[in-house]
């Protein structure tokens, strides 16, 4: 007979990778810049209103299509993917979007995310 373990309290929250697809648009240099800019600024605003917990590029990935990520504090996945594909770099098909559902103990990322228990 197995042991029995008890009802792990922890909290989730939507982690969003954000990768180049393989087929990403050629843009000029203004475009980029321009898009760059949005990006930026959409990621701020995800922050500032605490949709986000931190968002941040990639560094030193072995696989450099891999650019950055978002962890969400929102009230599903769904919500998160939503959210993700109205980001200026993904409507512009420069970036694409690999979404998941991220649990971790109470009070490990400020603010807490969603409760949720594991058996």
């Amino acid at each position: 007979m197995g042991t029995v373990r008890p009802v792990r309290q922890l909290e989730a929250f939507q982690v969003v990778l954000l990768r180049r697809p393989v087929d990403a648009p050629t843009l000029d240099d203004e475009t980029l810049d321009r898009l760059q800019n949005e990006h930026l600024a959409f990621l701020d605003d995800l922050r500032a209103d605490g949709r986000a917990v931190t968002t941040g590029p990639f560094l030193d990935q072995d696989d450099q299509r891999m650019r950055g990520l978002v962890i969400y504090r929102v009230a599903s996945l769904e919500q998160a993917r939503e959210l993700a594909s109205t980001d200026p770099l993904v409507i512009a098909g420069r970036l694409e979007v690999e979404a998941m559902t991220f649990l971790c103990p109470p009070g490990t990322l400020l603010p807490a995310g969603q409760p949720v228990s594991v058996g």
